[in-house]
């Protein structure tokens, strides 16, 4: 593999200006793409063939419509001392419904106090009225948003008070907010200082935007044709953009040391590329078999968000193996220091103090090798406990003072919790209204049941519908319960099939089936991990340690985002509104994402010793000079990682804000404990051992990742070199 990336570095080299050209070419034709052939994106998820799915299938065809139309709840309050329906503030209400009932999009609005279905509290204080719009969740423009809320000033006016929630009012994310760029912009402060130029830190930076451009706008062609989830674009966004400048890190490093050992231009392009770039292959690759292997798990939007953001990830390998040796041959000796341009001596181009202090530190891992290797596993042991009691859902809690929390407020306060969470029980087959109704007081007596509101037949009485109220909130476990227990009550009906669905219930499905998921998945990439490893170092042991550092990076991460998220703890520090549950699509997400990330590392680094053990060091100097070599990359890497992730944390939306801080907390974690803490202390411990491979696994293939057969054509490359086309000005 490392030869033939040599030769493709070579021929991005030669071919500089027509490879930069064709990116952007491709670049600017996405673009064209995305603005003419996009479609909109969706905040719902659902799982195909799960009970509550069919049942809200069957109702859009019993009862009308799609069944799955944005709605809007507009909660008005009568001001103290007065309820709304006194003849003034029930004249209010009546002109705001019909109002809200001309708004752009609106197919219906509800009056809470029609006499045939009210909606009003017992106190009769507070209201609501349901605003049904004729596109689905997350399909509602902002205009229209805007128009719904302009419509409350009149109940305002008039004293009342009205707030607006539900989905068609929950507010669209988007990518390029402050913290966002704050994280580039940290990015590129360390990409300068690895550097020492600003010129070739814009340069990273640069051809990493251009792989993500061109993902992201892909993507966003295919919501022309596929309703995609509007997670999938933000995490392939925020994937791509950052492994996308640490794989153009990797590749601009090796470069540059190629350039500082003697070599032209020419030949440390194709160097960096055979060796550096096998790497980036192999992390690359064993990013996109993580992703893809989502799709094991049998949930079509989850398969969606892995098939996107593995896609993101190959343009960035792509990106990194042409575009970025195009570059730099037209930078040629530029990407170096000022003071290093005219070197061709092997100067050392890490600062003397910088390695001086990672020498100290290996030293001292290497020395108390078994100190640092119990401290790094208790460390994230600890760190790991709250894992153990996570809970997830699907429903998102809107930001603290917004009008959708406050409309949540009132709600909870006028109804109960409850109301936020209803739970739609379907009848279906002849007599279905009056099976309804029988059953209704079997499902009052059930455990945290506040109430349950008449049947509501469909024409023909051959369905109908019943709404049950829990007492407990969405996110509550004992609505989860309740949701089991109705199913338990309602498996054997006389004649009539039952079901149970809307928002809650298919939250609770879709939840329980990620939970189940889980440990699967799991086992997959633990296994992949294995055999990756396995044929890139040739060793037993050094996968195993690899594996078990993934497990405890695993455990850490999900552990401090259960503690941050779930329990509170420094809640302040994310701009966390309020604490519950972890979104389900975390867990899984994370792990996946994680696993390729943390193979980067641990391939980036201990290729580096491996290299040095088989050019003949012994095995604890091969550890400390591979570590020397190759931690100024990887710590760089993992700060530039840290940064692009945390960047999204401080946004409102919540399933990016959990999922961006267990990735940040997880880079953290993987990169400065687990890669150069427990590892080197492990492969120190072990000594010869660690490289240690049986005889009856000999049989298996060689992974390059080295670039150790470039190494014997070394100087061959270097006579080309000598004849190659003339260098690109820049030298100082």
């Amino acid at each position: 593999m490392a030869a033939l990336l040599s030769r493709l570095g070579a021929f991005s080299y030669r071919r500089r200006l027509p490879v930069v050209l064709t990116w952007v070419l491709v670049l600017l034709l996405s673009g064209v793409g995305a603005v003419t052939l996009a479609g909109t994106t969706t905040n719902s998820f659902s799982i195909p063939g799960q009970e509550s799915t069919r049942a809200l299938e069957r109702i859009g065809e019993e009862f009308g419509g799609t069944g799955d139309g944005a709605t809007a709840r507009v909660v008005l309050q009568a001001p103290d001392g007065q309820t709304l329906t006194t003849p003034e503030n029930a004249a209010v209400v009546t002109a705001l419904v019909a109002d809200l009932a001309e708004q752009p999009g609106v197919v219906s609005a509800s009056n809470p106090l029609d006499p045939a279905q009210p909606t009003v509290n017992a106190e009769q204080t507070t209201a609501y009225s349901t605003v049904t719009y004729d596109v689905g969740p997350g399909e509602v423009t902002v205009e229209d948003q805007d128009a719904l809320a302009a419509a409350l000033d009149t109940a305002r006016d008039a004293g009342l008070t009205a707030e607006v929630g539900g989905d068609a009012a929950q507010p669209p994310f988007h990518i390029g907010g402050i913290a966002e760029v704050l994280g580039v912009v940290v990015a590129l402060v360390v990409l300068a200082v690895t550097y020492g130029s600003l010129v070739t830190a814009g340069m990273n930076l640069l051809t990493a935007i251009v792989g993500v451009g061109v993902g992201v706008l892909g993507i966003t062609i295919v919501t022309g044709f596929v309703e995609l989830s509007s997670t999938t674009t933000i995490l392939a966004a925020m994937l791509g953009l950052a492994v996308g400048i640490d794989y153009a890190l990797f590749i601009v490093s090796r470069y540059r040391q190629e350039l500082a050992r003697g070599s032209s231009v020419g030949a440390a392009i194709a160097t960096a590329v055979g060796t550096a770039g096998s790497a980036v292959v192999t992390a690359g690759l064993t990013v996109v078999i993580a992703l893809t292997g989502l799709s094991i798990v049998g949930i079509p939007f989850l398969t969606q968000m892995g098939l996107a953001a593995a896609a993101t990830i190959l343009v960035a390998v792509l990106v990194a193996l042409t575009l970025v040796p195009a570059v730099l041959g037209l930078l040629g000796r530029r990407v170096l220091p000022r003071r290093h341009r005219g070197a061709a001596d092997g100067a050392e181009l890490v600062p003397a103090r910088e390695g001086r202090a990672l020498a100290g530190w290996i030293g001292t891992v290497t020395k108390h090798r078994v100190l640092s290797l119990l401290t790094a596993v208790l460390a994230l042991g600890v760190v790991s406990i709250p894992f153990f009691s996570m809970q997830t859902t699907l429903v998102q809690t809107p930001a603290e003072g917004t009008s959708q929390a406050r409309a949540d407020a009132l709600l909870s306060d006028g109804f109960g919790e409850g109301l936020l969470g209803p739970i739609t029980v379907f009848f279906d087959g002849a007599g279905a209204a009056e099976q309804a109704t029988a059953l209704a007081p079997a499902i009052t007596g059930l455990t945290d049941v506040a109430t349950v509101t008449p049947a509501i037949p469909n024409a023909d009485d051959s369905a109908a519908l019943l709404t049950v109220i829990p007492q407990s909130g969405p996110t509550s476990e004992a609505t989860e319960t309740l949701v089991a227990d109705l199913r338990g009550l309602l498996a054997d009906t006389d004649g009539v099939d039952a079901a149970v669905t809307g928002a809650t219930a298919v939250s609770v499905d879709v939840a329980q089936s990620l939970d189940a998921a889980l440990p699967v998945y799991l086992v997959l990439v633990v296994g992949l991990a294995l055999v990756l490893l396995i044929l890139v170092f040739r060793s037993i042991l050094v996968p195993l340690i690899g594996v078990l550092g993934f497990l405890l990076t695993i455990g850490a991460s999900l552990g401090a985002t259960v503690a941050v998220f779930q329990w509170g703890w420094l809640s302040g520090l994310v701009n966390l509104d309020s604490t519950g549950p972890l979104i389900s699509l975390t867990p899984i997400l994370v792990i996946g994402i994680l696993f390729g990330l943390a193979m980067d590392y641990q391939i980036f680094l201990v290729s580096r010793m491996h290299e040095a053990h088989t050019q003949g060091a012994k095995a604890i100097d091969a550890v400390r000079l591979g570590f020397t070599r190759a931690a100024p990359v990887v710590v760089a890497a993992a700060l530039i990682m840290f940064s692009v992730f945390a960047g999204f944390v401080p946004a409102g939306d919540a399933t990016i804000k959990s999922i961006a801080f267990a990735l940040a907390a997880g880079i953290l974690f993987d990169a400065f404990v687990v890669r150069m803490v427990l590892v080197p202390a492990a492969l120190a411990l072990l000594g010869e051992r660690a490289w240690w491979l049986p005889r009856w696994l000999g049989w298996l293939p060689h992974l390059d990742v080295e670039g150790s057969a470039l190494e014997t054509s070394r100087p061959a490359a270097a006579e080309h070199g000598r004849h190659e086309a003339p260098e690109p000005a820049g030298r100082a």
